[in-house]
């Protein structure tokens, strides 16, 4: 380890020398200390430097989330691995791509997820050895036996500069590319999160997001970086969100529409105590931050801008300072916004939001081509469109025309990959898919289609084709079929015009 490189690992030796018996994680009644939460991550280390891990080499993990899953985030800190969080969201054929891209070594599991992995076995050719987490079943060996080595493990001698976590984005161009994220970056961001938000060791976040998610990720790694503890869930149940914040004294809560909605609904259907919460951090409509602020009026909603790449946010502000923004540029962070020249833009002006600093991540996975387009003249270009007001407050206005994305719940959907399954419908000859505002997502997936002389197909049916081949997330909502697509003078198909005339949902 260099002499100027701090990690993952160093935040959880520090948390174990100065809050021993602090609680670091709760987990469905059981309490992991920070004391024993450094020695569970020493013990997983060790066994995956017997079973031939290494710095730079890859771990898969598709599971739900559980301490488990935050044992490998510390012990890879340590081996200066890899981590592969794969989203168990994705189709089989989804979940098989993001693990051949990464390449792991090693792969774990948990019940729910052995299936999917043990069926796709002989298309995983990296893949060594598999572990699940309870009830292994051929080719999975208990978890247990990477539990077993005495042996102990040095720390890394890889900086916190190089890749630590390589999670797989929204498909631009039909497949999902691996954004390489580094410990330099996630320290970094939960510095920023530190800072803004004034954490402690008495803080607790609820750890409800999928753990494969930059935003539960960012926030943990926060969450540790002040001392404080992580409520984790193996998945985000409104009910049992509302009965954890009230037990655990919740104080952080990060959160995509329709979260926190249902969080309310439930807390007021069941008397539950939300007092403790004083930061809840998202992307949520002004209806429901109303309603919050209602039922906790000593908390505060943060709003925010950030992607995988710049591994969490990059700029914050509490909702009500300037409702509508994205906030302003966070204290590590050094935002823009460019033309197509990349030459600076002036305030109220339009552009590219470009980022650098030690937040922007390493590159994609094995995308060269890409990494040189996306690192031009000096700035990670985010593919999204935005402009700061007089104040330095950045208003968000949509995906660059190269890169559009769509975003139901908090997920990433790029209409190119959705078009790509739906002209593979025998009954298609043209589509363009949209995205619509949606009063429960915040965005839902359109898809306007042409058929083939002769031919139709049901939206159901068309919608359900969708849902079988890529994750269910990313079928569309609405169906509109017509007779034709605009086009421009040159013959394309005219996007923007299709969105004037179907983007009401």
């Amino acid at each position: 380890m260099g002499l100027r490189d701090y990690t993952l690992f160093d935040v959880i030796s520090r948390n174990a020398r100065l809050y021993p018996q602090r609680t670091a994680i709760s987990f469905e009644g059981r309490r992991i200390t920070h004391g024993e939460y450094l020695a569970r991550v020493e013990r997983l280390a060790a066994g995956l430097a017997a079973a031939g891990v290494g710095a730079g080499d890859r771990v898969g993990i598709v599971s739900l989330n559980c301490p488990e899953y935050l044992d490998l985030y510390g012990a890879a800190a340590k081996l200066g691995a890899i981590v592969l969080p794969v989203n168990w969201r994705l189709s089989a054929d989804e979940i098989v791509h993001a693990l051949n891209d990464g390449a792991p070594k090693i792969v774990l599991a948990d019940a729910e997820h052995q299936p999917v992995l043990a069926a796709a076995r002989g298309r995983l050719s990296s893949v060594r050895l598999f572990y699940a987490f309870a009830a292994a079943r051929a080719p999975f060996a208990p978890y247990e036996d990477l539990l077993c080595s005495e042996a102990p493990v040095a720390e890394a001698g890889a900086g916190d500069e190089i890749g630590y976590v390589l999670m797989h984005t929204a498909a631009v161009t039909g497949k999902a590319r691996g954004a390489l994220i580094t410990q330099r970056g996630l320290i970094a961001g939960g510095t920023q999160m530190v800072h803004q938000w004034n954490l402690g060791p008495d803080d607790v976040q609820l750890g409800a997001l999928p753990l494969f998610h930059i935003t539960a990720l960012g926030l943990f790694v926060a969450i540790a970086q002040a001392g404080g503890g992580t409520a984790l869930s193996a998945r985000f149940d409104p009910a049992a969100a509302a009965s954890r914040i009230a037990e655990e004294r919740v104080t952080v809560l990060g959160e995509f529409a329709p979260m926190l909605g249902t969080l309310l609904d439930k807390a007021a259907e069941v008397l539950a105590d939300l007092s403790s919460l004083r930061i809840v951090f998202g992307l949520d409509t002004p209806d429901t931050i109303a309603r919050f602020e209602a039922a906790c009026p000593e908390a505060v909603f943060w709003i925010g801008y950030g992607q995988s790449e710049v591994s969490g946010g990059v700029t914050f502000a509490p909702y009500r300072e300037r409702p509508g923004s994205a906030g302003r540029p966070a204290l590590l962070s050094v935002v823009a916004v460019v033309d197509d020249l990349d030459r600076p833009l002036p305030g109220g002006q339009t552009g590219e939001i470009v980022v650098r600093g030690p937040m922007v991540f390493g590159g994609y996975w094995n995308c060269e081509a890409d990494n040189a387009v996306t690192f031009r003249s000096g700035w990670h270009h985010t593919g999204d469109m935005g402009r700061f007001d007089e104040d330095g407050y950045l208003w968000y206005a949509g995906r660059a025309p190269a890169k559009e994305l769509i975003k139901p719940g908090g997920e990433n959907v790029y209409p190119a990959e959705v078009e790509r399954v739906i002209l593979k419908h025998p009954a298609i000859a043209e589509v363009v898919v949209l995205g619509v505002a949606d009063a429960q997502w915040g965005e839902a997936v359109k898809a306007v289609c042409v058929c083939k002389p002769g031919r139709s197909v049901g939206a159901q049916e068309l919608i359900e084709f969708v849902g079988q081949r890529i994750a269910r997330y990313k079928k569309p909502k609405h169906v509109a079929f017509v007779a034709q697509l605009p086009k421009t003078a040159a013959g394309a198909t005219d996007r923007a015009a299709v969105k004037q005339q179907h983007g009401a949902g």
